[in-house]
């Protein structure tokens, strides 16, 4: 069976609460227009077989860093733990952790030990080490700090900065950025091959092998399905307007309740960002929200063809129903003119939540 490309509403076409006040921009010029820390507190044990090294890199992705230090560090890969994925084309610093059962760090500095292996505009090197007794998981982090510089701006710098204090005050629709989704949406075809066919680029899946990148494919579809349904309140202008039937997420938590009605205390809370409106992340079994809002988000599956087999194949694939925040709020906002055609931006985000939707909001 063949399959079609879906219909993606990728981040430059879903809707945006706000009018854009730059009209256009350069972004991305150099890695340091694009700088992404790793916020993550841990206290050290300072003994055990993990050595954990705090990185900054530029213009190298996670994956590659692993392979370089498992290289360096003559381990499989499989002992090196990193918290998060970060972006190639970007300034980044982050964590990952080396189990060395010797509890010896490898003698050659790892910049000489890896400089053959990296391009001229490539970079990395080590900020901080620890020896701790335990691997650094996925998820660990609860932070990113972006600073991000938009330069040859064209726009008003007034109206730019009345934007900046909407989203300061108010939040941006919470979408996955379109590198979820791949590049021309690639992801998506795989994960409709997966769903109809059960094969990834024309070939059987095999569970234990291709565990990856089936995460990567159900992730995918997941993420496509949230986003539209976000998309429809956005254009029905409910994506921060409580109604009977929305299913309630704790700000800072994994916590979610239904309130059995809306009142000035559920108001309240989310004005005060105490509590936001969550939309649905598909999966098996009944949807969490009720009335209007169950109606809502069922719609959106029920008129597209394309969006119904990705939901039944999450459903199969053992995805339960669970929710994501339809508001992300940026922490610690700040904003600078450079110059009259430059302007830098420093927020931070959680783990999960994308920079790229921030800066959607505000430009063309």
């Amino acid at each position: 069976m063949t399959t079609t490309k879906p219909t993606q509403l990728g981040a430059k076409a879903l809707p945006n609460p706000y009018a854009p006040s730059i009209q256009s921009a350069i972004y991305r010029q150099k890695p340091s227009d694009f700088i992404v820390n790793e916020i993550m507190h841990i206290d050290f044990a300072n003994q055990g077989e993990h050595l954990w090294l705090h990185l900054q890199k530029t213009n190298l992705n996670t994956q590659y860093v692993v392979k370089l230090l498992a290289k360096w560090a003559n381990i499989p890969t499989k002992d090196i733990g990193f918290s998060g994925l970060k972006d190639r084309h970007a300034i980044t610093s982050q964590w990952f952790s080396l189990r060395i059962p010797k509890k010896q760090a490898p003698s050659q500095d790892l910049l000489d030990f890896v400089k053959n292996d990296l391009q001229t505009n490539e970079n990395i090197h080590i900020l901080a080490t620890h020896w701790h007794d335990k691997k650094l998981n996925r998820g660990t982090h609860k932070f990113n700090q972006f600073i991000i510089t938009l330069q040859n701006i064209v726009g008003n710098h007034a109206e730019i900065d009345t934007q900046l204090t909407l989203i300061k005050q108010h939040g941006v629709p919470n979408y996955f950025g379109e590198q979820r989704f791949g590049r021309d949406d690639g992801n998506l075809e795989q994960a409709l091959q997966l769903f109809e066919n059960k094969t990834i680029f024309g070939k059987k899946i095999h569970p234990k092998k291709d565990k990856d990148r089936i995460s990567l494919y159900l992730s995918s579809a997941r993420s496509e399905l949230f986003n539209a349904i976000l998309a429809k309140r956005v254009r029905e202008q409910t994506w921060q307007m409580p109604m009977l039937g929305d299913v309630m997420n704790l700000a800072g938590s994994q916590s979610i309740f239904v309130p059995t009605q809306i009142d000035d205390e559920i108001i309240q809370r989310i004005n005060l960002a105490d509590i936001h409106l969550t939309g649905a992340m598909w999966g098996d079994g009944e949807l969490l929200s009720f009335g209007a809002i169950k109606t809502l988000e069922q719609s959106v599956i029920d008129n597209n063809p394309t969006y119904q087999i990705l939901a039944t194949g999450l459903a199969e694939f053992g995805l339960k129903q669970q929710r994501r925040a339809l508001r992300l709020l940026p922490s610690d906002f700040d904003w600078q003119w450079l110059d009259d055609n430059s302007l830098q931006l420093d927020f931070k985000l959680p783990t999960g939540c994308f920079a790229t939707t921030v800066l959607a909001c505000l430009m063309n």
